[in-house]
């Protein structure tokens, strides 16, 4: 689906022609919308592709004049899936005046952007477009890891009663989650840091203010990811061990009443046998071996509880 938005007063209208300082956005394009913004923006289409390749890594590629820039933006994945928070990539197109975003999936970044989430939003100004694109991103990136943080601190109180390893699975895809985000980060930093070398962002002051406000984020964003996925893999290493520990403790629960459940039996196993036994004859004789099987048991049971066996 491709979108054309322009900057009007302030506020982002959709447009019908792609005019200069128009802001084109594709999610998911069909073959034939990726043909019309190759001709449209007059630039190679492996540039699309490669903006549309989950895989792609963050990079900058220059052609004639039209520059693509691929960054990794933030994605929450539906339940279903084994990860809950990806990387996806999205291509910034910038020629012949126009500035367009590729993506493959419906991104909450790009979202917030055409929504008008994103004050003093320019299409006009490729340069400013593009830094408030990477605030959005790492702003993005942080609420994420907030997320996942929560959601450990659930995880945290049922791992301490667990035997299962389905918490620590979970926590499992949270540190994954924070391996992408910290990699995406990564490449994001330095894709900025190849475009700040090239003297982009000095035309205007304004925007070299904002670009120390992306870098400020960027950094906050990749450090607090990064302590994160420290602390889930401690926890990770922690539970296991706790899990390990809480099975060892109700196996030694269960072993211990397995004995004293058997010593009754074995006293009545033994009063069974055809033989001559003591107090056979006795009217009384159930009474005293009940009562025998119950003292063994008794006396059993508070040394295992002095020894903290239960």
């Amino acid at each position: 689906m491709i979108t054309v938005l322009k900057d009007t007063a302030g506020d982002l209208r959709p447009v019908t022609e792609w005019a200069p300082g128009c802001w084109v956005d594709a999610v998911a394009p069909t073959p034939d919308e990726i043909n019309q913004l190759s001709h449209g923006l007059r630039v190679p289409r492996e540039w699309i592709d490669h903006a549309l390749d989950l895989d792609e890594r963050a990079r900058i590629e220059r052609e004639d004049g039209a520059l693509l820039i691929v960054l990794r933006l933030p994605h929450h994945e539906d339940p279903p899936a084994d990860v809950p928070y990806i990387t996806v990539p999205v291509g910034i197109l910038i020629a012949d005046g126009l500035l367009a975003t590729v993506c493959a999936v419906e991104n909450a970044v790009i979202r917030s952007l055409a929504s008008g989430q994103v004050r003093q939003l320019s299409t006009a100004k490729s340069n400013r477009f593009l830094l408030q694109l990477l605030f959005a991103a790492a702003d993005k990136y942080l609420d994420y890891v907030r997320e996942i943080n929560k959601a450990a601190d659930k995880l945290e109180g049922k791992l301490q009663r667990s035997l299962r390893n389905e918490e620590v699975l979970e926590l499992l895809k949270h540190q994954k989650s924070l391996v992408y985000f910290t990699t995406g980060l990564k490449s994001n930093e330095l894709t900025l840091d190849r475009l700040q070398s090239s003297h982009l962002f000095e035309k205007y002051p304004e925007d070299q203010e904002l670009l120390a406000d992306v870098l400020t984020e960027i950094q906050q964003a990749l450090e607090m990811a990064s302590i994160s996925e420290n602390i889930l893999s401690q926890m990770m290493d922690a539970f296991a061990s706790i899990i390990s520990n809480n099975l060892n403790v109700v196996m030694k629960f269960l072993a211990s009443m397995t004995i004293l459940l058997s010593l009754p039996s074995l006293v009545a196993s033994i009063y069974g046998m055809n033989v001559g036994l003591p107090l056979q004859q006795h009217p009384q004789a159930f009474v005293f071996v009940m009562g025998l099987s119950l003292a063994i048991s008794i006396v059993v049971a508070i040394i295992f509880w002095r020894k903290d066996w239960f």
